[in-house]
């Protein structure tokens, strides 16, 4: 946590600035965004079912599948931010027979700060096999929504995120962060967007420790 809110001091260095990147007197300025970050936690973007399915081998695998292309838009322009992922679904089957439908369950998640899971849906994507077919691919869509005045920080944190700091200056080196008042506030207004499978603690563990 502390390690993630440290990186973000860069990205927070400036909401406006003429020039995306620019290296300045002050520092680097990276326009900060409402938006939150879009990915896939750790150990959930794969799934595997096994038969049967007390058993967890190779010869026992039964359909595997993986979350991929993960992409995001955003729209910032309103009351709330509304963040849209869109992502594929590509799995594969041991055995290449009749046609059959393979539903698995995924979910949605908007965490703030890091930590703190505000909001969570759990929905289902179905992989059609054709006949014949050991390989499936479909398409899913998850969104959330975040209100805009939470994900924007305050005037005062984003003055002092953003203050030039010169080479004379006895506090240039001090990461703002360093302040639990600063900190806190970069946190609350820090939102990810995350989808995954929704996993059974033994498929969890299956992916951990594989």
């Amino acid at each position: 946590m502390k390690r993630r809110l440290t990186a973000l001091a860069v990205l927070l260095l400036a909401t406006a600035c003429s020039r995306e990147g620019q290296i300045t007197q002050g520092g680097i300025y990276i326009t900060r965004s409402a938006c939150p970050q879009v990915g896939v936690p750790a150990a959930t973007g794969d799934i595997t079912l096994f038969n049967p399915a007390n058993r967890t081998d190779a010869a026992a695998l039964d359909v595997s599948a993986a979350i991929t292309n993960v992409r995001a838009t955003c729209d910032e322009t309103g009351a709330n931010v509304v963040s849209t992922a869109t992502f594929d679904v590509v799995a594969t089957r041991r055995d290449a027979g009749e046609a059959r439908t393979v539903v698995l369950p995924y979910f949605t998640v908007a965490m703030q700060g890091g930590s703190q899971v505000v909001a969570k849906r759990i929905g289902s994507i179905g992989l059609n096999f054709a006949a014949g077919s050991i390989r499936a691919q479909t398409s899913g869509q998850a969104t959330i929504q975040v209100s805009r005045s939470v994900a924007t920080l305050p005037e005062d944190v984003r003055k002092e995120l953003t203050r030039e700091r010169k080479a004379t200056d006895p506090n240039a080196s001090i990461d703002p962060l360093s302040d639990p008042k600063i900190r806190d506030a970069v946190a609350r207004a820090t939102f990810e967007h995350l989808v995954g499978f929704q996993l059974t603690d033994e498929q969890l563990r299956y992916n951990a420790t594989r």
